[in-house]
């Protein structure tokens, strides 16, 4: 099992009382419950950002081209 970090977070009462709803709906301890949504959170960000730079080079291949056919 991989070696995990403790982290010392300050949340506010209104936000530690909805993780633990949502922890007590998923049947996962209030600690599996953040590191779930972490590791969501951040898988969501590199997936978005990986789906705009696709989105970017494709812009910018059709950019090219009709720039090319334009020159032509």
């Amino acid at each position: 099992m991989t070696e995990k970090k403790q982290l010392v977070v300050r949340i506010s009462h209104a936000l530690w009382e909805e993780l633990n709803k949502m922890a007590a709906d998923d049947f996962r301890s209030l600690n599996s419950e953040i590191e779930y949504n972490l590791t969501t959170a951040v898988r969501n960000k590199n997936t978005k950002a990986k789906v705009l730079a696709e989105e970017l080079a494709e812009c910018l291949s059709t950019q090219s081209e009709v720039q090319v056919s334009k020159a032509n």
